[in-house]
């Protein structure tokens, strides 16, 4: 028997996630791996945590990455925080959003949701009507709501709730490490990420932080987190304290990884990366403007995330399968209501760059004028 990896098409992935990946990062998963108790692999551990509270801006003493990818982190901060019977607010402008409600939905919460527009912004005046008239738990909405191409305006709706005992929960899994992230300043009280959108890291790590009063909220509850694996009280024993608790066999070549890709983005300097993902933002854009393409987004677009009409004559999925087959560039369609509408392309992390953006703007051009 021989693998198939020769087989195995060198795909640049322009997608919204996973993101292309730095050669060093890909070295640095291929050193030897160690054990989960390791002493170097606490060091390690220990690093990464210091680099995830530089970026998303906060202190909180409880901030690591779950292993498992960014729908991981959704699991783990509802579950943590949601019992049978508590109030739960929901902004919905997205496919992400409607995840939100199935899953706080499963846990025995009951939802409101407060519906917006797709392609649109969060308006937070319809949120507060809803927080005028009756007490929630939790406040949850998405930063960066990948199907539909919007960053969603976090800071405003956080200070909604702040000052009040209702905790407030962000997914921002396409947005950390793009565009700015303040945890602590904006109030977020449980938060999630991806590894593999703007950090540019193989999928597999959720960065996550919860607050002090998030950590009061599970402690008080009344009943036990009812996912053993996802028990933040029992993971927390695992990434602080003397000696360390073992809770899971950690990825440690996945920590090794994401070391890297926090250590290649601080070193950058978080300013410099959220400007250089809206310049590529803006190259992309009026690249695909010159071959008549329209951004679906009017206003509050993310930069990256980016979803574009094709010109009249051009079949967006025929598109797609050109690129793929004929150029080895993947992109992404739409989805719910957008699907066959529109192209959804990631500028994230090595793929906000001139090289992998000029590249996709010329293999367009070559699909649409055969």
């Amino acid at each position: 028997m021989t693998t198939v990896f020769g087989e195995l098409d060198h795909v640049l992935l322009m997608a919204p996630g996973p993101s292309p990946v730095a050669p060093n990062v890909l070295k640095a998963m291929s050193i030897p791996t160690l054990g989960h108790l390791d002493p170097d692999c606490i060091k390690v551990m220990d690093a990464m945590q210091e680099q995830l509270r530089a970026v998303c801006k906060t202190r909180n003493a409880v901030t690591f990455p779950i292993s498992g990818t960014g729908s991981a982190g959704m699991e783990a901060t509802f579950v943590n925080l949601v019992e049978r019977g508590d109030d739960v607010l929901i902004v919905n402008n997205g496919v992400f959003c409607s995840r939100m409600v199935e899953v706080a939905t499963r846990l025995g919460a009951r939802v409101d949701v407060v519906e917006c527009p797709w392609g649109r912004p969060i308006d937070p005046a319809a949120v507060k009507a809803r927080l005028d008239k009756k007490h929630y738990k939790i406040l949850a909405a998405v930063h960066a709501e990948t199907s539909t191409g919007i960053n969603n305006p976090i800071a405003a709706i956080g200070e909604l709730v702040k000052n009040s005992d209702t905790l407030y929960l962000v997914d921002s899994v396409a947005g950390l490490g793009g565009v700015d992230m303040r945890v602590d300043e904006w109030g977020i009280d449980a938060f999630y990420s991806g590894s593999q959108k703007c950090l540019s890291v193989p999928p597999g790590l959720a960065p996550a932080s919860f607050s002090d009063a998030a950590m009061e909220a599970i402690a008080k509850r009344k009943t036990k987190v009812p996912n053993w694996y996802m028990d933040v009280s029992l993971i927390r024993k695992y990434w602080e304290g003397s000696p360390r608790v073992y809770h899971h066999t950690a990825p440690i070549n996945m920590y090794y990884a994401m070391h890297q890709a926090l250590d290649n983005l601080l070193t950058e300097g978080l300013d410099a990366s959220f400007a250089r993902h809206v310049a590529m933002h803006r190259r992309l854009t009026d690249g695909l403007a010159k071959l008549g393409f329209t951004p679906y987004v009017k206003e509050g677009g993310a930069p990256q995330i980016n979803l574009f009409l094709p010109p009249a004559g051009v079949d967006a999925n025929a598109l797609r399968a050109c690129l793929r087959k004929e150029h080895k560039i993947e992109v992404a369609g739409g989805l719910g209501d957008l699907a066959g509408k529109v192209i959804r392309v990631g500028v994230m992390g090595e793929g906000a760059r001139e090289e992998p953006i000029d590249r996709l703007i010329n293999a367009i051009k070559a699909c649409i004028n055969k």
